[in-house]
């Protein structure tokens, strides 16, 4: 199985794969993911050399914010709400989506009630059933062949074993920015109806400005390249998320619940307008 079969954001999923394998060889490193080269495979380092060149010019300050710091974070941010929620008795089935080159369900420990059910293309389960061998989950693990832009993925999903009337976990991280803004409402919307109340969601995404400052050109030209830009953003995540029902909060990398030691730049104030920012989501639905 080779990398031909993905699409453009797809791909991203090895750049982030990449962005996990470093990370997990450095001393101070927020987790360890020992599947994570052989999901970037050869095609994800290429990838990340690009945006290191983008993010660190040679000769140069950086002036675009350190995407393998902000990688860092934001999956460790990630690790700990979901470990957080499976804890809960009260919240027995977990969703990815998209699931990508996500590797939680091997690398990490859960309880045994939980269902975990990984939604994406098939062409992206197939290559990362491929590029994962013969591990095997530490979980009771199930995948789904859709995607949240697809007319029926929740007949698929209650098919592998989703129950709509019972509370689950969502995360759906590195989507938002990369879909126009009504489909964003849209599939918060449909996952909302599809979520039983008191289940969680938590995603990431962009402020709006992120989107246009000239010195995110560089990065934002990377992706443009790959063919998948950034399409939407929001400076008002949590009425983005009250919209679908949800009451969430939004944090910023380098606020005291999402730094880990690790984010190198200031925090813009949420009033300060023009800014560059990126938001972690989560919360509940009524």
């Amino acid at each position: 199985m080779t990398t031909e079969t993905l699409d453009a954001v797809e791909r991203t999923a090895l750049l982030t794969a990449a962005l996990r394998a470093v990370e997990s060889r450095r001393e101070d490193r927020l987790y360890e993911d020992p599947y994570a080269a052989a999901l970037a495979g050869e095609t994800g380092p290429g990838l990340l050399a690009e945006v290191h060149a983008a993010t660190f010019p040679p000769g140069r300050a950086r002036t675009l914010p350190s995407t393998p710091d902000y990688n860092a974070i934001r999956t460790r941010f990630f690790d700990d709400y979901l470990q957080r929620a499976a804890r809960d008795a009260s919240t027995p089935q977990i969703v990815l989506a998209p699931a990508g080159m996500d590797s939680r369900a091997y690398r990490l420990g859960w309880p045994d009630r939980v269902r975990w059910f990984e939604l994406d293309r098939p062409a992206v389960l197939a290559y990362k059933e491929d590029r994962l061998g013969t591990a095997v989950p530490r979980v009771n693990h199930r995948e789904v062949a859709a995607d949240l832009t697809a007319e029926d993925w929740e007949r698929r999903l209650e098919a592998a074993g989703y129950d709509p009337a019972v509370p689950s976990v969502w995360l759906l991280e590195g989507l938002l920015y990369y879909i126009p803004e009504a489909d964003a409402r849209r599939i918060l919307h449909r996952v909302a109806a599809f979520s039983a109340p008191g289940s969680r969601i938590a995603a990431d995404i962009v402020g709006a400005a992120a989107l246009t400052l000239p010195h995110m050109r560089g990065l934002l030209d990377v992706f443009a390249g790959w063919g998948c830009p950034w399409l939407f953003g929001t400076d008002e995540p949590e009425a983005l998320f009250e919209e679908a029902g949800y009451t969430v909060r939004a944090v910023q990398p380098g606020e005291e619940d999402a730094d880990y030691g690790r984010w190198p730049d200031p925090v813009p104030p949420r009033g300060e307008p023009g800014v560059r920012r990126v938001f972690f989501v989560h919360g509940r639905r009524a």
